[in-house]
C-alpha cells in the first residue's frame, strides 16, 4: 500500500505542479502592481498544495487549531520541524507569510522557482554569516506587515525537540513584533524526513498557541529561545482537541 500511495503521490505532484506554476506567474505579472507582497499567490499556493498534495490519500488526517489566535500584522511564526511535509501543513493555516528555507531547495526546478517567486527567504544551512544575511530580507517583510515563518530548529528533529536556534528570536527582539508558537504532529506519520516514500495513513496536528506579545519576552534571543522552547514541551504533551478543524 505504501508503494502504491507514493506512486499517485508523485503522479499528481508531476502532474500539476507545472499547472499550478503557470498559474501561478500568470496571477504574478498580473498581480504586482496591486499586490507586490504576493499575498494573493500565496493564497493560492496555500489552497493548492494543502488543500490538494495533502488530501490525495483518504487515510491522510490534518487537524488545524487555533487559526483564530494568528495576528493581522507582522510577527515571526517559529515552528518545529519535523519532515518534508511541515510545509505543506503549516500551509493549512491560509495567512499569508514568508518562510525561511534552505538555499537547496530555490534550485530545484519549479518548486524552488515558485518559492523565488512567492519571495520566501533563503538560509545555508550551518553557516553563521548566511543566518545574518537571511535576517535582513526578514526584516523588510516584517516591515511591510507581513509575518515571517521560521524553523528555530534548523533542521528535522523526527524525535525529541532539538535546541531552538536563536536567529528567529533576534529578529522578534530586534523588530518587537510577536512570537507566535505552531506545533507540528504527526507529519512523520506521512514521510520521514525528505521522502521520497509516502505512508497511506497520517494523522497531522497542526497548533497555533496564543502569541507572546514583545513586552513578555526575556530580553536575550537565547533566553527567549528558551522560553519559547518550553511551551512546545508542554504543548506536546497535551491530547487534541476534539473540536479542532478538520482543514
Amino acid at each position: 500500500m505504501k508503494y502504491a500511495v507514493t506512486l499517485w503521490f508523485w503522479l499528481v505532484f508531476l502532474v500539476t505542479a507545472p499547472v499550478l506554476f503557470a498559474l501561478g506567474l500568470v496571477l504574478f505579472l498580473v498581480a504586482y502592481p496591486v499586490d507586490p507582497d504576493r499575498r494573493w499567490l500565496h493564497t493560492l499556493v496555500c489552497r493548492w498544495c494543502h488543500g490538494l498534495w495533502l488530501h490525495l490519500s483518504p487515510g491522510w488526517r490534518t487537524r488545524i487549531e487555533g487559526r483564530e489566535l494568528l495576528p493581522q500584522g507582522p510577527c515571526v511564526l517559529v515552528a518545529n520541524h519535523q519532515s518534508a511535509a511541515d510545509i505543506l501543513a503549516v500551509m493549512g493555516l491560509f495567512r499569508p507569510y514568508k518562510f525561511v528555507a534552505k538555499s537547496s531547495l530555490f534550485s530545484i526546478p519549479i518548486v524552488g522557482w515558485m518559492m523565488s517567486l512567492l519571495g520566501y527567504v533563503r538560509v545555508t544551512r550551518g553557516k553563521f554569516s548566511s543566518m545574518l544575511q537571511m535576517l535582513e530580507p526578514c526584516r523588510y517583510w516584517l516591515r511591510r506587515g507581513m509575518p515571517v515563518l521560521i524553523f528555530p530548529e534548523g533542521t528535522y528533529s523526527q524525535g525529541e525537540l532539538l535546541r531552538f536556534k536563536r536567529g528567529a528570536f533576534q529578529l522578534a527582539l530586534e523588530e518587537h513584533v510577536p512570537v507566535v508558537p505552531v506545533v507540528i504532529e504527526g507529519t512523520t506519520q506521512l514521510v520521514e524526513g525528505d521522502g521520497p516514500w509516502m505512508s497511506p495513513r497520517a494523522s497531522i496536528r497542526v497548533r497555533v498557541l496564543p502569541p507572546l506579545p514583545p513586552e513578555s519576552f526575556a530580553r536575550e534571543p537565547a533566553a527567549l529561545a528558551d522560553q519559547v522552547r518550553a511551551l512546545y514541551v508542554d504543548a506536546l504533551a497535551r491530547p487534541a482537541d476534539p473540536k479542532a478543524v478538520l482543514g
